[in-house]
């Protein structure tokens, strides 16, 4: 390995690397991150070239020794990291060369850095979704059990943040459980999608030498080999999917925060959210500050950010690999951090807040709600619906005029007005009557939003074993752990 030109590879080489293009191309500072995942593949390719006597076992039990100390030392924060050696495989290399000396110059046999980083992205991503995975599951189940709780809670629905019809708490905290549960079904979609091994694809046209692609891709927990040597290094859809999914599960989190933000306000006064997520003014002493529902709310545009910018730095590559694609990893690695750390906000402040039951209840007599009701009354009575529509406008409108409500005006003369019997108003005019009459799949009754709650906590327990299932160590894991 040349070191002509402070250059670690290659040559032909006879002046020095500029200073800033060192900087600039070195990635290490950033993809470092990947150490474990990088060391676990390498297992993998020493173990694979032992057994298909490209190296000798002597030189096996070398290399998995040396690379089980380097791990050690990156854990406990003693490793030495180096600009020059650009990335973490070539610091992890060199280490290893440092270490064991010879043996390690036999390890990069029938690999390249492209196959080996399109590698190490997978095996990373697969840790960190499945964490992810698990974090969405918890939040799933306390998403669930507040909905059960608060299953016959009325409150306000609204459409273009007006109050429209009557729905219990539970119904409003479970359509976000709907959005949550179809993040999670991205999550898994994006781990089968990316279930294929990249090694042995070489720098993009595979190895003129008798590896086992196959012997690979089993000790590294994968399903299956990638096809085309091309596509194995240059393929980037994971990334693009994980991103995908990171956008618009973040979206479905920035709702959430944007309804604390409006709900916690005193013009709502619906929740009050617990000290330990709210902050304090520098100049207002009264102020408690929603500052992690507007945070939560706000990294939703980073995240879609880190989405476009993996898409404009990919859309105009050639096959196969090319240095652009070093752009990678730092809107990944940020849109993964931010993804998790917003889900576990939403899991452990979501439990701690202070939901108000009078206030919402209170705010049903206002908007009137049950103006469909009563429309549904008239229908009732032969009424076309059109016309039913329209006389309840007209009555509205007047109860507006007047300053008034139905419950204020009252069931004798709303009854009188619109011609029909005084107890079907009255009973069309009860909040808790009317959510009993939504006796249909998905509407709000009380009986069908807790027995969906039930259900959602089920699925939640059934997908927390599956993603348990999911992170069990593959065997190039285990043979790590007992080098080490």
């Amino acid at each position: 390995m040349s070191t002509k030109g402070d250059r670690l590879w290659g040559g032909g080489y006879e002046e020095a690397t500029h200073p800033l293009v060192q900087r600039m191309n070195a990635s290490v500072s950033y993809d470092q991150r990947m150490a474990r995942e990088d060391i676990v593949g390498s297992v993998a390719h020493a173990t694979m070239l032992r057994d298909q006597g490209l190296i000798e076992p002597s030189d096996h039990v070398a290399i998995l020794g040396g690379l089980a100390a380097i791990l050690k030392e990156i854990e406990a924060g003693t490793f030495e990291w180096v600009e020059a050696r650009e990335d973490v495989h070539m610091n992890i290399e060199a280490a290893l060369r440092d270490r064991i000396g010879a043996p390690a110059g036999r390890l990069h046999t029938a690999r390249s850095r492209n196959d080996q980083v399109a590698l190490d992205e997978r095996l990373w991503l697969r840790r960190r979704l499945l964490g992810l995975a698990a974090r969405l599951v918890e939040l799933i189940g306390a998403l669930s059990e507040q909905a059960w709780d608060k299953r016959d809670w009325p409150m306000c629905g609204y459409t273009h943040l007006q109050r429209a019809q009557p729905v219990t708490l539970g119904h409003h905290l479970l359509a976000h459980v709907e959005g949550f549960e179809r993040d999670l079904d991205r999550v898994l979609a994006v781990l089968d999608r990316m279930d294929v091994c990249p090694l042995g694809a070489g720098a993009l046209a595979g190895t003129t030498l008798p590896v086992d692609r196959n012997k690979t891709a089993a000790l590294l927990g994968f399903s299956r080999v990638a096809r085309n040597s091309l596509d194995a290094v240059s393929d980037r859809d994971h990334l693009l999917d994980t991103l995908s999914a990171a956008a618009t599960g973040m979206t479905h989190i920035s709702r959430v925060g944007e309804e604390l933000v409006l709900f916690a306000s005193a013009e709502f006064g619906y929740v009050k959210l617990p000290d330990a997520f709210t902050t304090g003014s520098s100049l207002m002493p009264q102020k408690k500050n929603p500052d992690m529902a507007e945070l939560i709310r706000g990294k939703s545009g980073r995240v879609t950010g880190n989405l476009v910018s993996l898409l404009v730095t990919l859309k105009g590559l050639p096959l196969a690999y090319n240095k652009d694609m070093q752009e990678d990893k730092e809107p990944l690695f940020d849109a993964v951090d931010t993804w998790e750390d917003c889900v576990v906000l939403l899991r452990d402040m979501l439990p701690a807040a202070r939901w108000q039951k009078k206030t919402l209840a209170d705010a049903l007599d206002r908007g009137f709600l049950l103006a469909t009701d009563l429309a549904d009354v008239l229908v009732g009575h032969g009424v076309p619906f059109r016309e039913s529509h329209e006389r309840i406008a007209v009555l509205v409108n007047a109860l507006v005029k007047e300053g008034t409500t139905f419950r204020r005006a009252g069931a004798t003369r709303i009854a009188a007005e619109l011609g029909v019997p005084r107890e079907a108003v009255a009973d069309a005019l009860s909040v808790r009557k009317a959510l009993r009459k939504r006796d249909v799949v998905g509407a709000p009754h009380p009986a069908r939003v807790g027995r969906e709650a039930r259900a959602a906590s089920r699925r939640a327990v059934k997908m927390a074993a599956e993603v348990v299932r999911r992170q069990a160590p593959c065997e190039a894991e285990v043979l790590l752990a007992a080098a080490g």
